[in-house]
């Protein structure tokens, strides 16, 4: 069966005691929390109040407070979540779509001021209408103390909130609604966390790293202190090698796109030992690849590659086994120990993942099956199915390979079995399909049920998981309904228009199963929408000019989640030809993608 994650967090100062086993109002080492083990955790989300959103994949929520322990939301099924950010008692939470929805207290909204006051409560999601009234299709968002930060239509930067020591960059007092922060160059990144006065942002030309808010403690890395009210240029840096930043209270870490840790800021409380004015490497991590940060107030993580976790700042914010209890600062990184449970069902595409609030930090695993998230987004928005199961009053739409595969039954098969005498409810074939699409088993009497009446083994063997399904259905060309059109490697002529060269050898053909490339690939499920208006065809040209053994590798990544090369391949040409595919073939997980390619970069000693 699949495994299931248990979240485990710590921390100190606010009472987080009401999901956990702990009847205290510290927790001094990781513990187990009391939230349902699942392995459809995507990010949880924490203020510096006691209360905290857990994203659910791939649009279900749920919140955690003191007072009123649980509440479950899900935003229109049409929607998907793309990111979930917070300051102190507010959430906001940014769509696929470009949309903006919040989540917050009515005592608290004046943190971020996008909607009025009296009308938000934590009881539901609130859409923010002021990017669709300004035609803003937001790309990213994060929020720092009582501040927010919005990337809109692909560049343009706006900021809100509490501007008293320049952190917005906006050059007034507070921005009661987002306003624009001009900036010459096109911003492409932007960094803040939830307990700092600052912001950072990364430009593509000039290639920087900017950065504004309060800086007397020297945590900006520009060289000197005071309140940075405009963007300032952060030096040593150019923005491409930035991967993530985060301050907290006293100091900054920064960490690069290959892995090195650098830091700034006063020593006081969660600083390092020694003081900084621009961001220095620190020593105790040269040789460690970091993947990820988390700060908070005081205290700050760094995850390595190799799941090696590194922590600083104040000592009752980890756990204190690990720590000096005589002094209340750590000022090095010291390695902690992780609960068993990830040691123990942790493999090579799972992923710890790190959070910090403001005085709490959580540790969860992220089960790293890219493509069941796909393939439940393609379940519930129902693209291009081409066939039908249920009753007349209740037809579903579904994609017939897929069925088939796991089943090893054919639609008519299935049909007759499940909707014949004894018909199986809408309910129970959702349920059913849940499990086709992303292996979920949501309700195991009812799947029993279904399974007994197609004649399957229940519950599903080890062997049977969905990964390992399409992995095999890969190998099956018979059921393949769809070829993609890759220019023959040996052909360096371009193409000036349709003739018959197509048919004379100029292409090969790469065959594939239609879902799969729906599933996948934003860039296909634009071009299918397009082929469909003109034509209902069974193939399509691929135009990026990579070779065919790149496009190979990347289609059998679409079915395996993971890259893999033959000894006659180029590692080079492959490595370069597919450093763009994310963003290029719009794909919905960056993270394992690259995670996949730096392993052939590290076997081949390409970095």
């Amino acid at each position: 069966m699949s495994k299931l994650s248990s979240v485990y967090l710590t921390g100190s100062k606010y009472d987080f005691s009401f999901i956990t086993q702990e009847k205290k109002n510290k927790l001094p080492k990781w513990t187990e929390s009391k939230i349902k083990k699942t392995r459809t955790i995507k990010k949880i989300v924490c203020g510096t109040r006691p209360n905290f959103l857990v994203w659910k994949k791939p649009n279900k929520l749920e919140f955690y407070e003191k007072d009123n322990q649980k509440r479950k939301y899900q935003l229109p099924k049409n929607e998907t979540i793309k990111d979930i950010v917070s300051s102190c008692q507010t959430y906001l939470i940014l769509t696929e779509s470009g949309k903006v929805w919040s989540l917050t207290n009515k005592n608290s909204f004046k943190e971020v001021p996008l909607l009025d006051a009296d009308q938000s409560t934590f009881e539901k999601i609130r859409p923010v209408t002021f990017f669709e009234e300004k035609k803003l299709f937001v790309n990213s968002i994060v929020m720092g103390e009582f501040s927010g930060y919005y990337l809109c239509n692909g560049d343009q930067l706006y900021a809100s909130g509490s501007n008293s020591d320049g952190r917005l960059g906006i050059g007034i007092r507070d921005g009661l609604k987002p306003m624009p922060v001009y900036v010459q160059d096109k911003v492409t990144k932007i960094f803040a966390q939830v307990n700092a006065s600052s912001f950072f942002f990364v430009t593509s030309n000039p290639d920087l790293l900017y950065a504004c808010g309060d800086n007397r403690s020297n945590k900006l890395g520009v060289g000197y202190t005071g309140y940075q009210k405009t963007p300032t240029v952060v030096q040593n840096f150019k923005g491409s090698e930035i991967l993530t930043v985060g301050s907290s209270d006293y100091q900054t870490t920064l960490i690069t796109n290959k892995g090195q840790t650098y830091s700034c800021g006063s020593s006081r409380k969660s600083g390092l030992g020694v003081q900084k004015t621009i961001f220095t490497l620190i020593p105790q991590l040269k040789e460690k690849k970091a993947v990820q940060l988390a700060t908070g107030f005081s205290q700050t993580l760094v995850l390595t590659d190799q799941n090696e976790l590194y922590g600083w700042g104040l000592y009752f914010n980890f756990p204190t086994d690990q720590f000096d209890k005589i002094n209340s600062k750590y000022k090095l990184p010291t390695k902690i120990t992780l609960p068993g449970f990830f040691t123990n069902y942790l493999d090579s595409k799972d992923m710890i993942r790190i959070n910090s609030g403001a005085y709490v930090s959580f540790l969860y695993l992220d089960f790293k099956n890219t493509l069941s998230e796909d393939l439940g987004i393609l379940f519930k928005t129902k693209k291009f199915c081409d066939c039908e199961i249920g009753t007349l009053e209740n037809q579903i739409p579904v994609h017939k390979a897929l069925v088939e595969f796991r089943t090893k039954l054919t639609i008519d098969q299935i049909q007759n079995k499940l909707f014949g005498e004894k018909s199986i409810n809408k309910e129970q074939t959702l349920n059913f399909l849940k499990w086709i699409y992303y292996d979920e088993i949501s309700d195991f009497e009812k799947l029993e049920q279904t399974f007994n009446l197609l004649k399957l083994t229940f519950p599903p063997s080890v062997g049977n998981t969905l990964e390992k399904d399409i992995a095999q259905l890969y190998k099956d060309d018979d059921s393949k309904d769809f070829k993609i059109l890759v220019k023959n490697d040996d052909d360096n002529q371009e193409m000036e228009n349709d003739n018959e060269e197509d048919e004379k050898g100029n292409y090969e053909e790469i065959p594939v199963h239609k879902f799969i490339l729906l599933a996948r690939s934003g860039l296909f499920r634009a071009m299918f929408d397009y082929v469909n208006e003109k034509d209902n065809t069974n193939k399509i040209q691929d135009y990026t000019n990579k070779s065919i053994a790149s496009l190979k590798i990347l289609i059998k990544y679409f079915y395996t989640d993971s890259i893999e090369m033959t000894a006659k391949q180029d590692p080079e040409l492959i490595v370069d030809e597919l450093s763009d595919a994310v963003e290029y073939y719009q794909l919905n997980d960056q993270c394992n993608f690259e995670s996949e390619l730096n392993k052939i970069k590290k076997q081949f000693d390409l970095n």
